[in-house]
C-alpha cells in the first residue's frame, strides 16, 4: 500500500513553470515588439526639381536677338571683306570664272563701296564711333562691329611688311608674297562667311585672336 502514493506522484503532471523560468527560456516571446514601418523620407530629387522650376531664370536659348542688331552685325563684316579682296588678285588671275560667279552677288555693293571717296576711312569711323563707342547700341552689335574693325586693322599689317621689305615679283620673295596673299584671302573669305552667317542667325561669332582682342574693349 505504501507504493500507491509513490505511483500517484510519478504519474501526476509536473508543476507549472514559474514566470521567471519562462522568461529565462523564452526571452523572445516576452520582449519582441511588433515591427514598425520605416519612416519615408521625402525625395530630394522631387524637391530639387520643384525648386529649380520656381527659381531658375529663363535660359539664353529662349531669347532672340533683335533684327536690327543682326543687320548691323552682318553689315559690319562687309568692311573687312571688301578691303581684303585685294589679297585675292593671284587667285582671281588663276580662277577668274569660278571666283567671279561666287562674288557676283556682292558686286553691286562693292561698286558702291569703291565709288565713295575714302570709303575705307569713312567705314572705319562709322563703325568705331557710331557703333562701338555708342552706348545706345546693344553689346551684341558693338562686339561684332569691334571684331570687324580689328580684323580690318590686321589686314593692313601684311601690306606694311610688304612695303618695308619690298620683295621683287620674281624669285623666292615673289613666291612668298603670292603664297601669303592667297592664304590671307582664303582666311578673309572664311571669316566673312562664318561671321555673316552667325550674325544673321543671331549667334555670336568669335574669331580666333580677333575675338579676344575685340572682347577686351568692353
Amino acid at each position: 500500500m505504501a507504493a500507491t502514493p509513490l505511483l500517484r506522484l510519478s504519474i501526476s503532471p509536473p508543476p507549472p513553470k514559474s514566470t521567471r523560468s519562462s522568461l529565462l527560456f523564452h526571452p523572445l516571446r516576452s520582449t519582441t515588439l511588433p515591427l514598425q514601418q520605416p519612416l519615408k523620407t521625402p525625395s530630394l530629387r522631387s524637391n530639387s526639381t520643384t525648386i529649380n522650376r520656381r527659381f531658375n531664370p529663363i535660359s539664353a536659348s529662349k531669347t532672340t536677338t533683335p533684327v536690327t542688331d543682326r543687320l548691323i552685325s552682318a553689315a559690319a563684316y562687309f568692311f573687312p571683306f571688301f578691303n581684303g579682296l585685294q589679297y585675292g588678285r593671284y587667285l582671281f588671275a588663276q580662277y577668274p570664272k569660278t571666283l567671279g560667279l561666287i562674288l557676283e552677288p556682292f558686286l553691286p555693293l562693292l561698286s558702291v563701296y569703291r565709288s565713295v571717296p575714302y570709303a575705307s576711312y569713312l567705314a572705319f569711323l562709322l563703325l568705331y564711333i557710331g557703333v562701338v563707342r555708342n552706348t545706345n547700341v546693344s553689346r551684341y552689335a558693338r562686339f561684332n562691329a569691334m571684331q570687324a574693325v580689328v580684323l580690318d586693322v590686321l589686314l593692313v599689317l601684311p601690306l606694311l611688311v610688304q612695303r618695308i621689305f619690298n620683295p621683287g615679283p620674281h624669285g623666292i620673295g615673289g613666291k612668298l608674297v603670292m603664297l601669303s596673299h592667297n592664304v590671307i584671302f582664303v582666311f578673309v573669305v572664311v571669316c566673312f562667311v562664318y561671321s555673316f552667317g552667325f550674325s544673321v542667325m543671331g549667334r555670336t561669332p568669335k574669331l580666333p585672336i580677333v575675338g579676344e582682342a575685340a572682347g577686351r574693349q568692353f
